[in-house]
């Protein structure tokens, strides 16, 4: 973790001279970056932003590229589903919590449409094709699908299940190197550059500055020399989470201890700390979405049970909360029961995922040998199996609502995958903002001139995830950030 006095805000009189100025300065070029820039410019300020490496991107370019938008869109709509900002907030206040920013959410859902007719009037394409398969994200172009459980237990009888992952079209994606999040990201870069928004770049933000309790600038580090960057109007912050600050992640979220992933080495936290020395408020820094290295097309064809060999997640869910009731709730222990049928099936099916169809360490004739095999109490996985097999020969989970198209009575031989320890993370906590992307003090004001976006800000999530909300409420938010930050 830094030194306190290497964030710790400087005053504006100790400095002798600028070196950049802008009416706006932006701390990152991902989504909540290059969103702020644009709509600051679009407000007439002069706008810099400050990248740490030599390009842009930010995570969001290596990302899946979901963006979690509903309430009717004209996608969605194409594709005949239909949806409310009422039924999408019913969802996300349940999806996304404990402590979900009722505020936050009921804004994001009633912005969303608008917000996915900014995106495409900037550019950003969507195909009217609806992929309807389990998986982390589509192997193929399609524009939308579930990603975040809404057409699974519990939340399907909570909310009427409408799809709401939109993903910008890209051909030859590659997961994690090249996904569909770059074609989200090329045309907004291409709209901010159009616009007159200028980029440094290897400039590794090191402190604010503050004129009395106003932030004015950034002191930052380019190619090893410390620069002064003043804000005329407003500094925006976004620059990630700190899922790669081992000091941070130790302090607010030891269970992603030696687990950072879905998340880039320079996300570390630096602007949350320099906020932070101001007196910024902070909000559910514990709370981190989980990444489950197991294919979906194997997992819901099977069942997953813990280290006590009883299920404990619907296998048709969201790939995140499995991850999540994995490593938070049943000690990162997991193993996959499936049998011979099924596992062939599922390994013929289309998967973005193939790397995580891994082969199975058990295999035994009955499920007794397979629970011996595997070192689990006696009983306890034959227990599990009957139960469910018991209710699956009817089409059914009355235990935990898998649906029934899934659900199909394990036979013989059959199998055990073990994806103990299969996990990793990233943060979801962070500075808290407003709705319109100030940065709020401990005391419960604004803290003037400061506004933040992204991932290094508490968005809309709180305890629960979904695929998108950091893409969608990063490039929302940003705007706002933006348009508040050319206010002043």
């Amino acid at each position: 973790m830094a030194e306190a006095s290497s964030i710790r805000p400087q005053s504006a009189a100790s400095i002798e001279q600028w070196d950049f100025e802008a009416d706006v300065v932006v701390a990152g070029y991902g989504i909540a970056g290059v969103s702020a820039s644009i709509e600051a410019a679009r407000a007439g300020a002069d706008v810099l932003v400050l990248e740490r490496t030599s390009g842009w991107g930010g995570a969001a370019a290596l990302a899946g590229g979901f963006i979690y938008l509903g309430g009717g869109t004209p996608l969605q709509q194409a594709l005949g589903f239909e949806d409310s900002p009422a039924n999408m907030k019913s969802f996300m206040m349940a999806a996304l919590g404990p402590g979900a920013d009722e505020e936050k959410i009921t804004d994001y859902c009633e912005g969303s449409v608008e917000h996915y007719n900014w995106l495409v009037d900037n550019g950003v394409p969507f195909k009217e094709s609806f992929y309807g398969q389990p998986g982390w994200e589509t192997p193929f172009d399609d524009g939308l699908m579930y990603s975040g459980g809404e057409n699974s237990a519990p939340f399907n009888t909570i909310a009427t299940p409408a799809p709401r992952g939109h993903v910008p079209q890209m051909s030859g994606k590659r997961t994690g190197e090249k996904g569909g999040g770059f074609m989200l990201m090329k045309p907004l870069i291409e709209t901010a550059e159009s616009l007159g928004v200028r980029a440094e770049y290897d400039m590794r933000v090191q402190r604010l500055v503050v004129d009395g309790d106003r932030v004015v600038g950034i002191i930052a580090k380019q190619y090893g020399k410390e620069v002064a960057v003043r804000a005329r109007t407003g500094v925006v912050l976004a620059t990630g989470s700190f899922a790669y600050n081992e000091a941070m992640i130790q302090s607010y979220a030891p269970r992603l201890i030696g687990r950072p992933g879905a998340a880039i080495e320079e996300h570390d936290g630096k602007a949350i700390q320099m906020a932070q020395a101001l007196g910024a408020d902070l909000a559910h820094m514990d709370a981190t979405e989980v990444a489950f290295f197991g294919d979906p097309q194997l997992m819901i064809r099977g069942i997953l049970v813990n280290g006590r060999g009883q299920r404990y997640v619907n296998e048709d869910t969201y790939p995140g909360r499995i991850g999540q009731e994995t490593l938070l709730r049943n000690e990162n222990q997991a193993y996959l029961i499936i049998d011979e049928a099924s596992y062939e099936e599922g390994c013929a099916a289309d998967s973005s995922t193939p790397f995580f169809r891994f082969q199975p360490k058990w295999v035994a004739e009955t499920v007794e040998e397979l629970e011996s095999d595997m070192g689990l109490p006696e009983g306890t996985l034959q227990s599990t199996v009957e139960v469910y097999n018991r209710h699956a020969a009817r089409g059914e989970d009355p235990v935990l609502g898998k649906k029934k198209e899934w659900v199909k009575p394990i036979g013989s031989p059959v199998a055990a995958l073990d994806l103990r320890n299969f996990t990793a993370g990233f943060t979801l906590g962070g500075l808290r903002t407003s709705i319109n992307s100030e940065v709020i003090h401990v005391s419960g004001e604004p803290i003037p001139g400061l506004f933040a976006a992204g991932r290094c800000t508490a968005g809309v999530c709180a305890g629960g995830y979904a695929s998108g909300t950091s893409l969608g409420d990063g490039s929302f938010y940003g705007r706002r950030a933006g348009i508040s930050a050319a206010k002043g």
